[in-house]
């Protein structure tokens, strides 16, 4: 495959993807939201993560020097990430109230970022297997941001998501049971993308 595609791909999805959270970050400030708040929101963290990962991944394609297992685990947490980040607003936050989050930053950041990295991942698979405890270490991350989000927002009374604010769906058996159900879609899908990155690289090497 000829590298200069994927490069220009990886190229104009990090810029807009990272324009959007420039322009959000300026209205936040603007609106005194609280950067601390403004950093808070996975979206926003996945896609600053997933713009630096396409860039890096660029380099690396023009350099004509592909990264190792290290680099591979890398880049397969940012298409879980933003898989999962696409996959819940389309469904569980279709229909939120988007405060001041503009239209084409919201098609970025949740729709089309999440999409170029999953075809990024299937059309340039990983070089080097992607383990499965490699695998369940991408779910390390959304553990622990969960447990933050929890904590802070009992704390501060700001909840980035309403299925982690118990005035919001029922109490705190209910932010149990939207964490756990989200904790086994996060399992899930670190599977299937691990288990479509190695099989894509299988498919690949056969090709020779």
């Amino acid at each position: 495959m000829n590298p200069l595609g994927p490069v220009v791909v990886r190229l104009l999805a990090a810029a807009a993807s990272l324009a959007g959270v420039v322009t959000q970050l300026v209205i936040a400030i603007r609106t005194d939201f609280g950067l601390v708040n403004f950093f808070s929101y996975f979206t926003t963290l996945s896609n600053l993560f997933g713009s630096v990962v396409l860039v890096v991944g660029a380099v690396q394609l023009l350099r004509k020097r592909p990264g190792g297992p290290g680099w591979e685990a890398v880049r397969g947490a940012s298409v879980v990430y933003l898989a999962f980040v696409g996959i819940v607003f389309n469904t569980l936050l279709v229909g939120a109230d988007l405060g001041g989050l503009l239209p084409w930053v919201n098609v970025v950041h949740h729709m089309l970022l999440p999409l170029i990295v999953v075809l990024d991942w299937i059309l340039l698979p990983p070089r080097t297997p992607v383990s499965l405890r490699t695998a369940m270490l991408w779910v390390a991350v959304p553990v622990v941001y969960t447990i933050y989000s929890v904590l802070r927002g009992a704390a501060t009374g700001f909840y980035c998501y309403p299925f982690f604010n118990p005035g919001a769906v029922g109490g705190y058996g209910g932010v149990a049971a939207y964490c756990a159900g989200l904790l086994v879609a996060f399992v899930l899908l670190a599977v299937l993308v691990r288990g479509v990155g190695n099989a894509r690289r299988r498919q690949v090497e056969r090709r020779g």
